[in-house]
């Protein structure tokens, strides 16, 4: 039987959302053999969730310095596993997911399609460009074509059959002379809100709202209310009124939630390449002329420092009735 790589994504022993979404974009290729990476014991829990998402089959490799290295280790075990069994892989794309496809395209002789929709049964992708404008569907040749799956594209199964979830162990080699290695690092202080690329809910501002104070006052309450992730345009963040890890377009993060709402954001091209398949826009602009208003599901042309806070507070008000 056919049969796809998935690499898993996971963080202090818990499992990424956006797994499930790989799975089920992968299945189509075939049955579904994961791989995990991590340091000693990092992944003890992971056999029987896998399973129960419906992998058939994992390959678990330990690495001793696994903190101290970027990106190879996961390079290195999927290459083995495909070198000796070919076949088709399939990450997460995003800034590491990217670099390793580019690694094992190199590697493996095999094609790369980056950040696409969904995958095909016949090992075609879709591919979602110009801001959602065009809709591409392309192919990768090569015995291991690689995939790099945009998060939130692909809805997860609702019930998937459980897979066999049979465990092997593959051996890794250890770092080259050469590699670079981590000295030091601080981990990002996580907030309660939801992350960007797996929220359903997105409200984003742009250069709008004005001021890193009112994002504090005006969009987070809005986003604490829908319990939704927030974004900025590249506007804004260049402006200083929200921070870089939140940018939303060509430069920054692709998002596809179910839905988004813009505030004072013009709707640039540069902005809408990173948002516009998302399910639902509601746009929020006194500039009625503005080009985010063509994209938008609904648009309100008024000032979003009124809109806004209305909107929170009515949220609010239907949450405690």
């Amino acid at each position: 039987m056919a049969h796809v790589y998935v690499l898993i994504e996971h963080e202090n022993g818990q499992l990424n959302p956006v797994n499930k979404e790989l799975i089920a974009a992968a299945r189509p290729l075939g049955s579904v053999h994961a791989v995990v990476v991590s340091a000693p014991g990092g992944c003890e829990q992971l056999p029987a969730e896998l399973a129960s998402a419906g992998v058939d089959k994992i390959y678990s490799a330990e690495v001793a310095d696994y903190e101290q290295r970027l990106v190879l280790p996961e390079v290195d075990a999927l290459s083995t596993v495909a070198a000796s069994n070919p076949g088709p892989i399939v990450v997460a794309a995003g800034t590491a997911g990217n670099e390793i496809v580019g690694r094992l395209g190199a590697r493996l002789a095999s094609g790369i399609l980056s950040d696409v929709v969904g995958i095909n049964a016949d090992g075609t992708a879709q591919h979602s460009i110009f801001g959602g404008s065009v809709d591409v569907v392309a192919q990768a040749e090569g015995d291991c074509p690689l995939y790099s799956l945009r998060p939130g594209a692909v809805e997860p199964e609702a019930n998937p059959v459980q897979g066999a979830g049979n465990l092997e162990k593959i051996v890794l080699g250890g770092a080259a002379e050469n590699e670079a290695r981590v000295a030091s690092f601080t981990p990002a202080v996580k907030g309660d809100r939801p992350d960007l690329l797996q929220a359903k809910n997105v409200v984003a501002g742009g250069r709008g709202v004005g001021s890193a104070e009112n994002f504090a006052d005006v969009i987070e309450p809005l986003a604490d209310s829908l319990g939704a992730a927030v974004g900025a345009t590249r506007d804004a963040v260049d402006d200083g009124m929200y921070a870089p890890a939140h940018q939303i377009g060509q430069t920054g993060a692709t998002v596809s939630p179910k839905l988004y709402i813009g505030l004072g954001i013009s709707g640039a091209i540069q902005h809408l390449a990173g948002m516009q398949t998302a399910e639902h826009i509601i746009v929020v602009n006194q500039d009625a002329d503005e080009p985010f208003f063509a994209v938008a599901d609904l648009g309100v042309v008024g000032d979003l420092h009124e809109i806004a806070p209305a909107l929170t507070a009515e949220l609010r008000a239907r949450a405690q009735s």
